[in-house]
Order: structure tokens, then sequence, then C-alpha cells
């Protein structure tokens, strides 16, 4: 199961200590840094990868909501408020907080965040995966099946559908392993491709149904060649044998229309959310015009 960085951003020590001792029976999550004020998480959010980060609304300085604005929700990690008052829940997903926490915070309702932020990252083994992401209208669920490739991007990774782009805070190295057993391969240092898009293998690239070309390293190709005939040989599908093949499409299924699970994103009431917030919620989006969660189609 991989490591999931925390920061713990609350001006008394008092609750930071609270949190960490929460934390301490989840071994994957890891403190990776605490901070006092606004001032603070903004300069670790640029020095760490989080992927989550337990936030006190009310700090010296600069508040959660503040830091939100500055740093951009597309940037932030997954964000639990932490607060000793509940009038600001619905403003805290209206930024897109995962969670609402009420101190002080009990084992239970503690566990039920953990298992939000599991279902979120997706790190369940037993569970097909997908990614959590932040667009203008809202956070939603991309499931994994609908990504043609993935670009490195320093701390964060691309994923990338036809010529639609997403940014999450992940490492290429871990996706990796994520996907591996979902048909995806490492064409180069920085890509990795899902073989199902694979449309032709040419001597140096893959071509994708989309039409993107993606280089395939030498050092690469051979595992990735490997990668291809098996993903084609257990989906029935003849694979290239030969080198003058390789350069041939490769033949498949005609695809099945995407089913409802996985075109929607996450609705709020799916999310777990407390029933009364997530009411209170769908009034404030309906008074604004807005859906709760929608996603675009290629």
């Amino acid at each position: 199961m991989p490591r999931l960085l925390v920061l713990i951003a609350d001006d008394e020590p008092a609750a930071r200590r609270g949190v960490r001792q929460l934390l301490a029976r989840y071994e994957n999550f890891v403190v990776a840094g605490e901070c006092r004020n606004g001032a603070e998480v903004l300069a670790a959010l640029d020095t760490i990868a989080a992927d989550v980060i337990f936030l006190d609304i009310q700090m010296p300085g600069i508040n959660a909501f503040e830091v939100i604005r500055r740093r951009g929700p597309a940037r932030m990690p997954i964000v639990v408020f932490l607060t000793a008052y509940d009038e600001y829940a619905i403003r805290a997903f209206e930024v897109q907080a995962l969670d609402y926490l009420v101190k002080p915070v009990s084992d239970a309702r503690f566990a039920a965040t953990i298992e939000r932020i599991s279902r979120q990252l997706e790190i369940s083994p037993s569970q097909p995966p997908g990614f959590v992401i932040t667009t203008s209208t809202g956070v939603t669920v991309l499931p994994v099946r609908r990504v043609d490739w993935i670009e490195s991007a320093g701390t964060y990774a691309r994923l990338w559908i036809g010529r639609r782009s997403y940014l999450i805070r992940q490492s290429l190295r871990d996706l990796e392993e994520r996907l591996r057993a979902y048909g995806f391969a490492r064409a180069h240092r920085r890509a990795l491709v899902c073989l199902d898009r694979v449309r032709t293998l040419g001597a140096r690239s893959a071509v994708l149904e989309s039409g993107t070309e993606i280089e395939i390293s030498r050092r690469q190709r051979a595992a990735f060649v490997a990668a291809l005939r098996a993903q084609s040989v257990s989906a029935t599908r003849p694979a290239a044998h030969s080198a003058a093949s390789r350069s041939r499409p490769i033949s498949r299924r005609p695809r099945r229309p995407p089913t409802a699970d996985e075109t929607s994103a996450l609705h709020i009431a799916e999310a777990g959310i407390e029933r009364d917030l997530a009411d209170r919620l769908r009034r404030v989006f309906a008074r604004q015009g807005r859906r709760v969660s929608p996603v675009h189609r290629r």
C-alpha cells in the first residue's frame, strides 16, 4: 500500500498533536510536516508533495479559505477541514473540501474520514483505481479506463484523455505500481501508456487511438512490447509477432458504450457526507444554477 504524505495545519499545538495521535494507527499515512499559520501552509505546499492536509479554518494571518484561494484549488492536496465551529460547512464544501471535522474529533468519526480519503485516492487493492481531480466546476472522479496516457510533471502527473489533460499530485513511479495490473506500461521515463489505446506500434513510437504519438525508449521497448503482447493475448486479440507486423494496426474488438458509472463523477451523496450537509449543499448549488458533479465526455 503506498504511503500518503500528510500536512497538519493548526495554530494550537494540542490540536496538531491530537491529529498526530489519531493518525498513528494508520501506517500508510505519514505526517510530513506541521504548520502553525496560513503562511507556513503555503510555504510547505511548495516544498512537500502532500496527498492530504488537515487544515484548521481560523489561523493567524491567512485563514484556510485564503490559503486555498492563493494556492488555487487545482494545486491543493485533498483538504480535510478542522474547526471548532460548524458554521463554515457550506463554504468548506464549496471550495471542494473532502471532509469537515468539528473538534473534538472522535476515533469513529476520524476513522470515517480516513476511509473517505482512502476511497478517493483508491488505495484499496480490492478496488479498481480512479483519480480524484479538481476542475473549475468541482471535484470529480475520473475512471482509470478513460485515461489514454500519463505524463510526468515533476511532483505531479498529467492525465491525458485525447487532447484534454488533468494534473494530479502523484509521482509516475507510484502510478506505475498502481496501474500495471490495469494495462498500463512505461514507454519512457516520463510516460505511462494505456495499452488498450495503442493503435499502431512502430520501431520507436506508439500511436494511440487519439492520434497522439508516444516515443518508446530503447531501454523500455522490450518490456513495452512484451506487455502489449500479453495484453492482446489476455483480451483474445492477435498480437504483433514480427517486425513487419508491428507497423500494422492492432486489431481490436468494438468497444461497448460506457456505463453511467464510468462516465459520471462523484456525487455528494456517494461521498459519504452527512445527509444534512449534503442537502444544504444541493440547495446552495441549485440557487447558483450549478450541478453537483459534471464531468466532460469525449
